[in-house]
């Protein structure tokens, strides 16, 4: 649930966005991404890190043996089908193939309670290529998930076993409690550790998910291994997910055509939504006594980000890990409300096929902005697929040398010398 993505864009701008995946997530191995196929960018739980990937492990086609050296995430959501490959890493790993493509599998869900044919094709003809990529990247080990769409669509089974039958891919529906704590690992790395709590959310096609993050049960110290990542799901002090994403929002109340009143009104329904939750947990009070911070995860962040930036493109490099205030988001959805349709189509980083979700969006983060007043947001080009990456990859033993610090070394002579950093 990353990234505006959806506007056509070309390989080269791919490319950019691979030489641009070298943060914490796991550094990108040169031009791998720059494919054409690629460039459609477009309650509180047991603790423990063993429930990081409740479910099947090492679900899909593409699982075969413990000496995994390839894997694959997928992550098919109610409006876009997401992938990456990547390999281990001394810090987390290296993206060496990447797809995502709008497809708004869930369009309609909500009126008619079932997936349409045309969103079913749709979306099969994308993971066609998302099959193709882990075959020629030879992917050993995968996790192939998928969330709100086929959760509540009474045809959602079916589309699973068709899914299967016609590309090969076993397609693997999770639970909200899942998704909520993958969305943590795979941001886990971006949280300011100097602050006590931190809400994580993932703004969602059908539903987003909220997990507030207490982070004084972290060390200071900061390994960037995956095992440290997966470790942040212990500090979960509670989650929930909201039946209410972009597309089901915006068809609900009109995305084209925005006006201030209609704008209000989504602010308002999602704002019945968290009172249930703000009520049985208090959050407001606790943060109002110690610091605080918000981690998006969602293309309603990273498009409010790149139109802030005032790119010229979408760049990814620019975009994750940077740091909003709460005037500057609403600057920016002020400056949308303003304009029509066709002229949020013209703003490079929304395109044509977000212009009528983007306000949507922006009404999911104005309702968590005024029931939690945190002033400090930060943007996270990352999310689910890079949750899996993790996850598995803890589960294989990668990187398990970022759980102790190394061992000092002797100079000649006799003499302590300080150990590298891991």
């Amino acid at each position: 649930m990353t990234g505006p993505r959806g506007t056509p864009r070309t390989a080269a701008r791919v490319s950019r966005d691979a030489k641009a995946m070298r943060n914490e997530t796991g550094e990108s191995e040169g031009n791998a991404l720059a494919s054409a196929e690629a460039s459609a960018h477009a309650g509180t739980p047991a603790p423990g890190s063993a429930g990081a990937a409740e479910g099947n492990k090492g679900t899909g086609a593409f699982a075969q043996r413990p000496d995994h050296s390839v894997y694959g995430a997928l992550d098919l959501g109610t409006n876009n089908c997401r992938l990456l490959v990547a390999k281990p890493s001394r810090h987390g790993f290296v993206v060496i193939d990447a797809f995502s493509r709008i497809i708004r599998l869930g369009e309609g869900v909500l009126t008619s309670g079932k997936l349409s044919d045309d969103a079913m094709q749709r979306t099969i003809d994308a993971l066609r290529v998302c099959g193709d990529k882990m075959r020629r990247r030879t992917v050993t080990r995968s996790r192939l998930i998928a969330t709100e769409a086929c959760r509540i669509a009474t045809n959602g089974a079916e589309f699973v076993d068709r899914v299967e039958n016609e590309t090969g891919l076993k397609l693997e529906v999770v639970g909200r409690e899942t998704e909520a704590k993958l969305a943590v690992s795979g941001c886990a790395s971006l949280l300011d550790r100097n602050c006590d709590w931190a809400l994580v959310f993932d703004i969602g096609g059908g539903s987003s998910e909220l997990i507030w993050l207490d982070l004084t049960r972290l060390g200071k110290q900061r390994r960037r291994s995956v095992h440290d990542r997966v470790d942040v799901q212990n500090c979960i002090a509670a989650w929930t997910s909201l039946p209410i994403g972009v597309v089901s929002l915006a068809e609900r109340h009109g995305g084209r055509e925005v006006t201030e009143e209609s704008y209000e009104a989504m602010v308002d329904d999602v704002m019945v939504g968290l009172n249930a939750f703000e009520s049985q947990y208090r959050f407001g009070e606790k943060i109002g006594r110690s610091s605080a911070h918000f981690l998006g995860t969602s293309g309603t962040v990273t498009t409010i980000s790149g139109i802030h930036l005032k790119l010229p493109h979408y760049e990814r490099s620019r975009v994750d890990g940077c740091w909003l205030t709460a005037d500057d988001v609403r600057r920016v959805s002020g400056d949308l409300i303003a304009m029509s349709y066709a002229e949020r189509v013209a703003q490079p980083c929304i395109g044509h096929e977000r212009a009528d979700l983007v306000l949507a969006g922006c009404a999911i983060l104005e309702a968590l902005l005024r029931m939690w007043p945190c002033q400090r947001l930060r943007v996270a080009d990352r999310g689910l697929r890079e949750g899996i990456l993790t996850t598995l990859m803890a589960e294989d033993g990668h990187d398990r040398r970022g759980t102790s610090p190394r061992p000092r070394r002797r100079r000649r002579g006799g003499k302590k010398a300080q150990a590298g950093r891991d």
